[in-house]
């Protein structure tokens, strides 16, 4: 009797880049069953995450919090993981921004035949370009975050410390109170989780951006909210402060005089804004920007943050991203009025 062989069945192998690690996007997708067999993480993705939480950034450690995930799912047999590829030189970790590191994990997938994972669209078109087979994990949508549950309509701002109830401050500038929104003191997890929120949805919101990330720090503007991030060592604990402007004021409310409006149309040469925190001074620069603007004339701002909510028209430089020079360069030659 003749034996009957069968063909052998591949192994499916899946290489994820650092976007969908940092995601947290590999893990579901094993546990809703899309992939499974063996996923290979190339050494150059943990080294970017360790870069990057040794300088303190959340997204370095919400990366390693997903390696840490596949190793679980590894060790209850859902999947086979294994780490391959050499380790990148410091120039290559510090030129990630460049692609260095996407082209490391590419060329492993290349390898291996195996199929990328990436949330990266520019990843994903170039790997498809080179023959190479792709998951692209397309940005989740938007959804609400925890930390805008803590706002009604009177609040101007929310603040949130482990160990201690949450408390908001509500009323209108000049004229606000502190409440406790709870009995309950908040946990560590409980912030670092929100945290965790916060920062997701900056990278996927068109309306979002993570203006500064240090060791300790953290600022984020998230549509109206400006979110301040802290934990140790720079602080004694995990602390979240949200601000969020109750008005929006064009600059005929301030009912300013006539000879003032009209300086300000036609010599303004240097405007000095002054006042204690909390007394409206962004709002009146905010309103400003877009008088000028309406005037038909090209403004852009310098801010840091970059917290004022402008007209499209109105470009928004950031001091955190650029050098002096740089924005004295951007300036000098595109003439802003």
């Amino acid at each position: 009797m003749n034996e009957i062989t069968y063909p052998a069945v591949e192994e499916e192998i899946h290489v994820p880049d650092t976007s969908v690690i940092i995601e947290g996007a590999v893990s579901k997708l094993i546990k809703d069953g899309i992939i499974k067999g063996k996923v290979i993480v190339h050494r150059a993705v943990i080294s970017e995450l360790e870069n990057q939480a040794n300088q303190g950034k959340a997204v370095g450690f919400a990366g390693l919090e997903e390696i840490k995930r596949l190793r679980e799912l590894a060790s209850k047999g859902k999947i086979k993981l294994e780490i391959a590829g050499e380790r990148p030189k410091p120039s290559e970790i510090r030129m990630a921004w460049t692609g260095a590191i996407d082209a490391l994990i590419r060329e492993l997938a290349w390898e291996y035949d195996a199929t990328l994972i990436t949330g990266d669209r520019v990843q994903a078109e170039v790997a498809r370009a080179l023959g190479i087979k792709v998951i692209y994990v397309k940005p989740k949508k938007e959804r609400k975050v925890r930390l805008e549950n803590f706002f009604d309509k009177d609040t101007m701002s929310i603040h949130l410390k482990e160990g201690v109830p949450p408390m908001a401050k509500k009323g209108k500038p000049g004229s606000w109170r502190i409440v406790t929104l709870s009995d309950k003191p908040m946990i560590r997890e409980e912030i670092e989780s929100i945290a965790k929120e916060i920062i997701e949805a900056a990278k996927l919101r068109g309306n979002g951006f993570i203006e500064i990330d240090r060791a300790g720090s953290t600022i984020v503007q998230l549509g109206l909210y400006r979110i301040i991030i802290a934990r140790p060592p720079l602080s004694d604990g995990w602390e979240i402060t949200a601000v969020r402007p109750l008005v929006k004021l064009r600059l005929e409310d301030y009912n300013l005089p006539k000879k003032l409006l009209r300086r300000l149309e036609e010599r303004a040469e240097g405007i000095l804004i002054a006042g204690a925190p909390g007394m409206g001074k962004t709002t009146f620069a905010q309103a400003l920007a877009e008088y000028y603007s309406r005037k038909g004339k090209i403004v852009k701002t310098i801010e840091s943050p970059r917290d004022m909510h402008l007209p499209d028209i109105v470009t928004q430089y950031s001091k955190t991203h650029a050098s002096s020079d740089e924005l004295h360069d951007i300036l000098l030659l595109s003439r802003p009025d």
